[in-house]
C-alpha cells in the first residue's frame, strides 16, 4: 500500500472518529415562556441537568407522555434536574395551551414556539422529542416518538447521568408514583 493511500485510511478512520464522538450541544436560544416572559435556554441548566420535551395539544402521544415527564420533574427536582416542555402548536391554537398545562397540573416549566423556529434550530422533526441534556447544554439523550413503556428508557437515561454527574438521587418508582397520580383524583390521558 503506497503512503498516499495510508494517509487516505488514516484521515478517514480520524474523521469518522471525531464525528462519532462529538456531542451535540443545544443552542442557548431565547424562549417565551407560557406566563408571556423571556428567559434563555442555559437558564434552565443553572441548577443541573434537565429534560427539553417538545410537545403539541394536537399529539396524543405526546400528552401520554407528559405525565411521567411531570413525574420526573416533581421526583428529581431536589436534585437539580428539571423538566422544560416547549409547545409547538400554530399561533391561533395557542390559547389551548395555557388551559391544557392548567387543567393537568403540570408543574415544570412551559415555553412556546408558535412559529417553530425553536424547534428548527434544534432539529426537532418529530412530536414529542425529547432530549436529555446535562448542565454544560451537551446532548446526552434524544429519542422521538413516544410509546408506552418509554418511559422506563428515559428514567434509565436520567439515571445515567445523574450517575456520570455524580448526582445523589432517590431512585423512582414509576408504578406507584403513576398510581399515587390517579388515587388523587387527577384525570390521566390513555
Amino acid at each position: 500500500m503506497n503512503k498516499f493511500k495510508k494517509y487516505k485510511i488514516y484521515a478517514l478512520i480520524f474523521l469518522i472518529f471525531s464525528l462519532i464522538s462529538a456531542q451535540e450541544k443545544i443552542p442557548n436560544i431565547r424562549l417565551k415562556m407560557l406566563n408571556g416572559k423571556y428567559a434563555k435556554l442555559y437558564d434552565f441548566l443553572e441548577d443541573g441537568p434537565m429534560i427539553i420535551d417538545f410537545w403539541a395539544t394536537w399529539c396524543e402521544p405526546c400528552k401520554k407522555q407528559m405525565k411521567y415527564l411531570n413525574i420526573f420533574n416533581n421526583h428529581f427536582k431536589k436534585n437539580g434536574f428539571k423538566v422544560l416542555a416547549i409547545n409547538t402548536d400554530t399561533p391561533k391554537s395557542m390559547s389551548k395551551v395555557k388551559s391544557y398545562v392548567r387543567t393537568k397540573n403540570f408543574e415544570f416549566e412551559v415555553a412556546v414556539d408558535p412559529n417553530s423556529q425553536v424547534k428548527k434550530k434544534m432539529k426537532v422533526l418529530q412530536m414529542p422529542t425529547t432530549i436529555l441534556v446535562d448542565k454544560t447544554g451537551n446532548v446526552r439523550y434524544r429519542h422521538q416518538g413516544y410509546l408506552p413503556g418509554d418511559e422506563h428508557d428515559i428514567l434509565k437515561e436520567i439515571y445515567s447521568l445523574m450517575d456520570d454527574l455524580k448526582i445523589n438521587y432517590t431512585e423512582l418508582d414509576l408504578k406507584t408514583a403513576n398510581k399515587k397520580k390517579v388515587e388523587k383524583g387527577a384525570e390521566v390521558d390513555f
